[in-house]
């Protein structure tokens, strides 16, 4: 073909060049997620399938995380891994862009009661990665009675104190407080607070520590016999010590739920809806189970895994249905200003 005009021909030529620099910028996307949460090579099997580039960032908590996309508006991510409190707050921010589900056909893949759960119901704006429970996790061979209550953990007999953990992670700490009493996960009012605060501050005397991450190890050196423990990890100690067992005390558990959710700052949603369709295949769900050890909301995951592991691992095989009767941890808005002070005045107690 000729040009009437080099300049036009140049001009084109400008277009083009830029057009394809826009669109290799374009297939990249930014994720951050807590560490060993998805597969090492999640990156290079994702680009292989779809020609994406995948940056995976790692954050250690939600809270991180949280102030990370609301000092930035979001911007320089595109898909963020958080709890459904955090997807919860964010969403109220306007921080996330709604979920397409016509985009994301692996949603398929999810069982009916994740689209039931009652941060984001019909998963509008989040979709459910991994869900589950926290209870009590315990050396069989070294209690004197197996616990039923999470009264066993705030008050503990002689023989165990100084052989317990509890996580200090503030939703969860208050919540076994909470569930004790027979209040609400997501109780705010001062009164309660104030009760809880007291009830654990006399716990707090008879703990061997305040634990988020080493705990189930404490049980498999005997250093502790009782912990307060999210039903994943406890499995990390039942597969280094069968003497370790799990249970949900009579009052109940919080179902927590760790979600995905895309940032309304993403310059790339359509590929976002992609690497969220990829994470929803049914390996991938497989490779949770089998990895992190807790279970997931993806029901062909749960389907492809060896089923021994649910007798093995008895808190896996607790059923969506079950898991819907746990009242779930929510955002508290500006009811978590008191909250956090409740928290902070029990850490600072003696």
């Amino acid at each position: 073909m000729k040009f009437k005009h080099i300049s036009t021909f140049l001009m084109g030529g400008t277009f083009a060049l830029m057009a394809s620099i826009s669109m290799a910028q374009a297939e990249k996307l930014v994720i951050s997620n807590w560490d060993g949460y998805m597969p090492k090579d999640i990156a290079e099997k994702f680009k292989a399938e779809t020609g994406i580039d995948l940056e995976v960032a790692v954050h250690a908590t939600n809270e991180e995380i949280m102030g990370k996309v609301t000092a930035s508006g979001g911007e320089g991510f595109d898909v963020l891994f958080v709890s459904s409190p955090f997807a919860e707050a964010l969403n109220k921010l306007q921080l996330l862009s709604p979920i397409d589900h016509g985009k994301i056909p692996n949603m398929a893949n999810l069982y009916a009661e994740a689209g039931q759960l009652k941060h984001d119901p019909g998963n509008t704006f989040s979709v459910p990665y991994a869900w589950g429970t926290t209870g009590l996790c315990y050396r069989s061979d070294l209690v004197k009675a197996e616990p039923t209550s999470w009264n066993d953990l705030l008050k503990p007999t002689d023989d165990l104190k100084g052989k317990i953990t509890m996580l200090a992670t503030d939703r969860w700490l208050m919540a076994a407080a909470f569930l004790a009493g027979g209040l609400s996960v997501n109780t705010d009012d001062q009164a309660s607070l104030d009760k809880v605060r007291d009830q654990l501050v006399a716990t707090k005397k008879d703990l061997l520590a305040y634990d988020d991450t080493t705990f189930y190890s404490k049980l498999v050196s005997g250093e502790a016999t009782l912990v307060h423990a999210w039903d994943g990890w406890c499995n990390y100690g039942i597969a280094e010590n069968a003497k370790i067992k799990y249970m949900v005390p009579k009052e109940g558990s919080d179902l927590w739920v760790d979600t995905m959710v895309i940032t309304k700052a993403s310059k790339n949603p359509d590929a976002a809806a992609k690497f969220i369709d990829f994470v929803l295949k049914a390996d991938n769900g497989k490779w949770v189970v089998e990895n992190i050890m807790y279970k997931t909301p993806n029901k062909a995951g749960m389907e492809a895994i060896d089923q021994s592991m649910l007798t093995t691992y008895p808190n896996m095989a607790i059923t969506p249905a079950d898991l819907l009767k746990y009242e779930q941890l929510r955002d508290l808005g500006d009811g978590m200003k008191a909250f956090s002070k409740t928290v902070s005045e029990i850490m600072a107690a003696k």
